[in-house]
Formats: structure tokens, C-alpha cells, sequence
């Protein structure tokens, strides 16, 4: 039977402080980067030691900016790594150095402990561990090796149901009860580490989201272990199971008594079965992607600079944005406003393949219309909340400003990209609020303003692409008329297409920015 830690995966909103925490200050190795097996719009990051050894792995989901969740029941809590016991007031003084608010030193069911929190607010426990050794320590400016961080010691587990928890993993994952403490009961494996159960009857429930744990993962020596433990969990009628190939290793899933979510993961083939150990971590792998689409997936991806590298410095402003900077850069901008139920990320696959060379910043809507993010209210009858809309513009102007004062997005080298809603807002903006677009590109776009103000748009050149087949957009020329009295130059451009985005679009929008951008 199997026994041990293989890895812990959690779920972070910000990829760069996520970074700057893991690699940066824990110092931890960062071993792979891939997009995700379920989601390949989703960045996966693993973290461990110089070679990656099951064990030593906390990997994290990247929910960029997206919404909070709760630790509860039916959920892990928190987790720990080990140091040397000796290496304790190292890490206070680090932590203190570095602005945190470390809890401790104390102790916690017989081990010396020092509590953290991530930029998430993850609690993550240092624990002093007599005679612990490492695999493959991985060497760090300014951490001397006897102070690194080591394997993972624990998680805890937040359970209703104690009994029933503690009998599935004793019965099928190799773990021995150890000694308890009040409400914690630790179980133990053979290669060391612990499952800290915790009896939180009464307390509220988990709730999925950036800042918590997705699961835990266990080891499997091999893949006939893990079809063992398969077979084990069906006799006992445990939760419906799943295997899946996750290229560095196979996979079980199932759910433990109490709810948390638990994998087990086969020790083979590991981290190096696509990178040689020296480079680890290095390449950005699309596992699930098409054959032809790798692109049109990594220009989505959130992108991170490692600890010491130049990086995109982000500021709060009105709306929530992501920027994805090309390998050569031209020094141009196109500023991205994605349709009804997009994202920030929606038109830089289009963006990128039709302007390769220049820097994307996509801004996400900040109305919602049953749960899908929109620029403004639509009201009954295919009408639009003109006082939204005016009170949006005005947000969106403020956004403008601080996108110039902060990241040099200006309207002498900005184009202003939307499709559908994000082209009429647009449309709507830059009359309501003239001077900030200079040049801009409305696909599929309508006139949504009922009373349209007088704007001088003398010099602005608008690219207007229409579908011959859209059902959905209305009197498109409408607002190329209202645009062009206003001064601006417009282009219309009609492609053999619906409502919907589609190849066709991409050779029109390509040929106009070659002409209307240096």
C-alpha cells in the first residue's frame, strides 16, 4: 500500500505576487508551468525542490483576479513544509525582513512552528523537523542550504466526520494514527509526513475560490498501486472515482468522507519526462491544446515575471485589466473590450494573430448580466440603460487616465479594439468622452446611445467590420453616419460572417492596422 504526501495544489488570484512569495521568498523552485488539463485557458505553476520530487510540490492554480473563496469544512485549512528545527529563527528574521506578519514561534503537536500567510492568505506553517534530510536541495542567493525549505510535512483537514475521514485514509492511503492535540488528530505515513485532522463540527462551510485549497494529492509508487487503490475505494463504495493521464503523472480522484477532494498521483514519470532537470521550469507547456492553437492559448495565459526580472507593475484602477507583452514589442498599444460574456483575455488571440508585435491590455466589463460580464445594463425590449452607460463611460475615462500616468497607454499610440458590447461602449466613449481614441476598431458594433452628444472626432479613424449574416446588430450604418458627421474617417468593412468572431475578420483587421498604425 501507498503512503505520503505527493503533492497539494491551491488556487491564487495573482500569478506575480504568487511568484514573488513561492520562488522569491520561500524560494522554492519553480519546476513546471503548463496550462491547465481541464482548462487550458488556466495556468498551472508547480513549486518544489531542484529536481521536482513528489513530496516537495505545491502547485497552484492561477485564477487571475477572480473572486475570493473560503476555508471551511470539507476543506483543507492549511498546510506546512519542513525545515531544520535550527532554521526557525532564520525564518522569522526573513519574514519580519520581508514586511510579513509571522505568527510564533510555538508549538504544535510536538514540533517547533511558525505560521505565515501568502499573498492569498493561505496559512502556511514552517515546521522544524529533527533529522530532516533533502532530496534535492535547491540552492538559493541569500538562504544557506541548512536553512532551506524542505518537503511538505502536513495539511489539515477541515472534517465533520472525523471517524469516517480518519477510516479512508488508514484504510486505503497507508496512514497510522499519531498523537492528537484537542481537536487535531494527526495521522502519519511511512515516508514522514502527516494528515492533521481537525474537528470543525459547527463551523461554516468551504467555498471554492482564489485562497483556498483545491486538493490534496498522494503518492502511488506505481500505476498498479494506484489501480489497487481504485479497486479498494470501489468495494467500499467511496465516491464515484476517475483516473486521468496528467502527462507527469496518473491520476485518482475521489472525495473523502468529509468532502475534501483527494488525488493520488503516481511517483513516474515526474517533472522531467519533457525538460532535463537543468531547465526545469522554464517552458510554458499547452498540454490540451489542438494541434495548430498552442498561440491562441498562451496569449491568454497570465504572464509573470521571475523574482529579480523586469515585470509589468500593476495599479488598482476602475476596471479589472491584463496585459500580454509580445516577445519583440513595437512600442504600439491595443487596448481590448470584449463582448457580452467575455473577459479580458477574449480578443487577444485575435489581436495577437492580426498585430503581433504590440503590447494587449484587455479590460473586463464591470456590469453583469446573470453572472456574465457586460459594459453596461441592457434593459427589456433590446434597450440599454443610457445612465449606466454615461456613468461607465465616465469610469472608463478615469481608467484611461491612470492607464497613461502608469503603463504609457496613450492615445498617440493606442489602438482601442471592441467587439460586440465592448464596440458599442466604445462607440459610446468616444463621443461621450472625445480625445482619449484615436483609433479604433468596432466589430459588430451598433449605436446604443439615444441621444447622441456633439463631439468633434476630426482625425479620429474608426475601422467598422460588419457582418453580412448578423441578426443581432442593428443599423450598423446609423452609426457610421453619426461617427462620420462627427469628423472621424471611418472604413466599413463587410466580411461573410454572422454576429460571431471568425477567420474572416482576421485579414480585414490585420490590413487596416498595417495602414493605420506606424
Amino acid at each position: 500500500m501507498s503512503s505520503g504526501i505527493h503533492h497539494i495544489t491551491l488556487i491564487t488570484r495573482k500569478v506575480q505576487a504568487n511568484v514573488d512569495f513561492y520562488a522569491g521568498f520561500l524560494w522554492l523552485r519553480l519546476v513546471k508551468q503548463t496550462a491547465g488539463f481541464e482548462d487550458a485557458e488556466q495556468l498551472h505553476l508547480f513549486y518544489g525542490d531542484a529536481a521536482g520530487t513528489p513530496g516537495s510540490l505545491v502547485t497552484f492554480l492561477v485564477w487571475e483576479d477572480g473572486a475570493p473563496g473560503r476555508a471551511g469544512y470539507g476543506q483543507i485549512g492549511e498546510f506546512a513544509l519542513a525545515i531544520q528545527p535550527e532554521s526557525i529563527g532564520f525564518w522569522l528574521t526573513r519574514a519580519l525582513a520581508a514586511g510579513l506578519r509571522p505568527e510564533g514561534p510555538r508549538n504544535e503537536l510536538g514540533e517547533p512552528v511558525l505560521r505565515l500567510k501568502d499573498p492569498d492568505g493561505i496559512i502556511i506553517k514552517l515546521v522544524g523537523v529533527a533529522g530532516l534530510r533533502h532530496a534535492a536541495p535547491w540552492a538559493a542567493d541569500g538562504i544557506p542550504p541548512e536553512h532551506a525549505v524542505g518537503n511538505l510535512r502536513s495539511a489539515t483537514l477541515f472534517t465533520e466526520e472525523q471517524d469516517l475521514t480518519r477510516a479512508f485514509f488508514t484504510t486505503h492511503f497507508g496512514y497510522r494514527p499519531g498523537m492528537s492535540d484537542g481537536a487535531i488528530e494527526r495521522l502519519v505515513s511511512d515516508t514522514g509526513d502527516a494528515l492533521d485532522l481537525r474537528n470543525v463540527q459547527g463551523f461554516w462551510s468551504s467555498a471554492p475560490g482564489a485562497g483556498t485549497v483545491d486538493h490534496i494529492a498522494l503518492r502511488a509508487t506505481s500505476e498498479q498501486a494506484l489501480e489497487a487503490t481504485e479497486a479498494s475505494l470501489r468495494r467500499s463504495n467511496a465516491t464515484p472515482t476517475t483516473i486521468h493521464d496528467r502527462k507527469y503523472f496518473t491520476s485518482l480522484y475521489a472525495r473523502e468522507p468529509g468532502g475534501v477532494l483527494v488525488e493520488m498521483a503516481t511517483d513516474a514519470p515526474g517533472m522531467g519526462v519533457d525538460e532535463p532537470q537543468e531547465t526545469l521550469g522554464s517552458t510554458l507547456f499547452i498540454p490540451q491544446a489542438p494541434a495548430g492553437d498552442e498561440d491562441a492559448f498562451r496569449v491568454v495565459l497570465p504572464q509573470f515575471a521571475m523574482p529579480g526580472e523586469p515585470r509589468v507593475i500593476y495599479r488598482e484602477l476602475p476596471f479589472v485589466h491584463r496585459f500580454h507583452t509580445p516577445e519583440t514589442p513595437d512600442g504600439g498599444h491595443i487596448v481590448l473590450l470584449h463582448g457580452s460574456g467575455g473577459t479580458e483575455t477574449s480578443l487577444m488571440p485575435l489581436a495577437a494573430r492580426t498585430a503581433p508585435h504590440a503590447t494587449l491590455l484587455g479590460v473586463r466589463g464591470r456590469a453583469t448580466e446573470e453572472g456574465a460580464a457586460r459594459w453596461f445594463r441592457r434593459l427589456p425590449q433590446m434597450r440599454f440603460d443610457q445612465a449606466d452607460i454615461r456613468s461607465e463611460a465616465e469610469a472608463f475615462e478615469a481608467f484611461c487616465e491612470g492607464a497613461a500616468a502608469a503603463y504609457g497607454v496613450k492615445a498617440s499610440n493606442t489602438v482601442h479594439m471592441g467587439y460586440s458590447n465592448g464596440a458599442n461602449f466604445l462607440a459610446a466613449f468616444m463621443r461621450l468622452h472625445p480625445g482619449w481614441v484615436r483609433k479604433a476598431v468596432l466589430i459588430r458594433p451598433m449605436d446604443v446611445l439615444e441621444e447622441s452628444p456633439e463631439a468633434d472626432l476630426t482625425g479620429v479613424e474608426v475601422l467598422m467590420v460588419v457582418g453580412a449574416e448578423d441578426r443581432l446588430t442593428r443599423q450598423p450604418q446609423a452609426l457610421c453616419d453619426t461617427l462620420s458627421t462627427a469628423g472621424a474617417t471611418v472604413t466599413v468593412e463587410t466580411v461573410a460572417a454572422g454576429h460571431f468572431l471568425t477567420e474572416a475578420d482576421d485579414p480585414v483587421v490585420q490590413s487596416w492596422l498595417e495602414t493605420h498604425t506606424p
